[in-house]
């Protein structure tokens, strides 16, 4: 961040500064936060008062972590910034300081499902371009975008921000904390269908990133993807699109045997090899998205090219592969899950079985946010494990066991379907009955927690059988 006084921060959030008379004064460095586990030095402490917990009561342990300030709605037991809405006044403080970086050029992404991989891809393009800063974990909403933004300093090159939507205008004011030079759009699928009712919706909400753009910037747009290719009318920006039919194209894809993709990208008459680190073909439409943006922010085809080959994502949980002593491969994809992800991690597992002989286990838990239309949607996961040949399909919680139920009555397969309660329950059957040499697959919504059936069956021995209990927040605040 930027270097602001509180009285300076205070003007720009039309807040006043509570403390000592000193307080005015104090300068913050460093970035702002909301979770005093993961301060920023120097940083501005963000109290939120939540369902659970109230951020002003944390303002003593903020401090003490490393904070110099607190951005809150009520005074503190330290210097603070108080204003009447905190989110508002966040979001005011990031365009601040996002339009004193005239140097910076700003990435936005958003997508139903891959944006945070196309995002990761992106950050380790531009990482060889010079000082970057990206979206950690899944901060893409009104609080987590002006976190990102507040982390960019005035040695920041590029900036790369993730955006969500839980509904109509979501985006859009995401878009005016951060207006993006290059703005890209991954695909629509159903996550959130529960919210927005339909796909077509859920195009509306993800479009406004484009309708952000100036003349001046460049859409990104998913060739093969229907509703997103006519987004295209949406901006006054010029237009650049990926995928088949697309101005960037992947050409001669392969994988090896556990299903990391290989390709020729083509642009514009010219061409670069690109071999991923990442599970599934599915990688190759983020690769190409990431790879559409960096073109557009002036990169060259060979240093994409590069950047992707070299990219190994920071974000945890998201295809991980993890290898035993025994040989047991364990694919940790437990961040987050939607039919279309599913869909996704089976058919990497049904290429690792296709290529190497090897027994796959699926181990999948519940997809959130489906609405009316969740049991079917775990039903259809069912019947594509099945499809995919999946040697034993394990589930995990009372809706997941739709997906067994449907997998058991496709015709033909021949694979097993396990029914399981919870996490020890699930962890206790794959010590029991897994071999080595198995490849297990593990997914489901983050609010399964579906990671620590993965860290389980890959600790030998494991000390503490896991808790059925999704784990609580503790001192986060929202």
């Amino acid at each position: 961040m930027i270097a602001m006084t509180l009285a300076e921060i205070a003007e720009v959030v039309g807040g006043t500064v509570h403390g000592d008379p000193a307080s005015e004064s104090t300068v913050v460095t460093g970035g702002a936060f909301v979770d005093t586990r993961t301060p920023e030095a120097d940083g501005l402490f963000v109290a939120i008062a939540g369902e659970r917990v109230d951020g002003h009561d944390l303002a003593e342990q903020a401090i003490a972590a490393g904070a110099v300030a607190v951005l809150g709605s009520r005074p503190t037991t330290a210097p603070t910034v108080v204003v009447d809405d905190v989110v508002a006044a966040l979001g005011a403080l990031a365009r601040h300081v996002h339009d004193s970086l005239t140097d910076l050029a700003t990435y936005a992404l958003t997508g139903s499902q891959g944006k945070t991989g196309t995002k990761d891809y992106l950050a380790a393009i531009l990482e060889g371009d010079g000082p970057i800063v990206a979206t950690r974990g899944n901060f893409n909403n009104e609080i987590g975008v002006p976190l990102t933004v507040l982390r960019a300093g005035a040695d920041t090159k590029h900036l790369v921000v993730e955006m969500g939507a839980r509904g109509i205008g979501h985006i859009a004011q995401l878009c005016r904390i951060a207006p993006p030079d290059v703005a890209a759009v991954v695909n629509v699928g159903t996550a959130h269908i529960g919210e927005f009712g339909s796909r077509e919706a859920i195009a509306v909400a993800k479009g406004e990133i484009v309708e952000a753009l100036t003349a001046e910037g460049t859409a990104v747009l998913n060739a093969d993807d229907a509703l997103v290719a006519a987004m295209a009318p949406r901006t006054t920006a010029s237009v650049v699109t990926f995928g088949a039919g697309g101005d960037l194209r992947a050409t001669e894809v392969s994988t090896d045997e556990l299903g990391r993709p290989s390709f020729d990208l083509q642009w514009r008459g010219s061409g670069a090899t690109v071999h991923l680190g990442q599970l599934g073909l599915h990688q190759v439409e983020n690769a190409l998205a990431a790879a559409a943006m960096a073109l557009s922010g002036g990169l060259d085809l060979d240093a994409v090219a590069d950047g992707l080959t070299d990219a190994r994502p920071p974000s945890r949980w998201r295809m991980e592969v993890h290898e035993r002593a025994d040989g047991t491969v364990v694919v940790n994809d437990a961040y987050n899950a939607n039919p279309e992800s599913m869909a996704a991690a089976l058919a990497v597992l049904d290429g690792i079985r296709e290529r190497s002989g090897r027994r796959t286990i699926a181990v999948l838990g519940e997809m959130f946010e489906l609405g009316e239309g969740a049991v079917e949607a775990h039903r259809a996961v069912g019947r594509t494990a099945a499809r995919a040949g999946v040697d034993v399909l394990l589930t995990i919680g009372d809706m997941a066991s739709r997906m067994a139920e449907a997998a058991r009555a496709e015709a033909g397969w021949s694979g097993e379907a396990i029914v399981t309660a919870g996490h020890a329950e699930a962890v206790a059957w794959l010590r029991q009955n897994g071999s080595a040499g198995d490849v297990v697959l593990v997914k489901a919504s983050r609010g399964a927690a579906l990671e620590r059936v993965a860290e389980a069956v890959l600790d030998e021995p494991m000390t503490d059988e896991p808790s059925d209990d999704t784990p609580a927040e503790g001192s986060r605040t929202p």
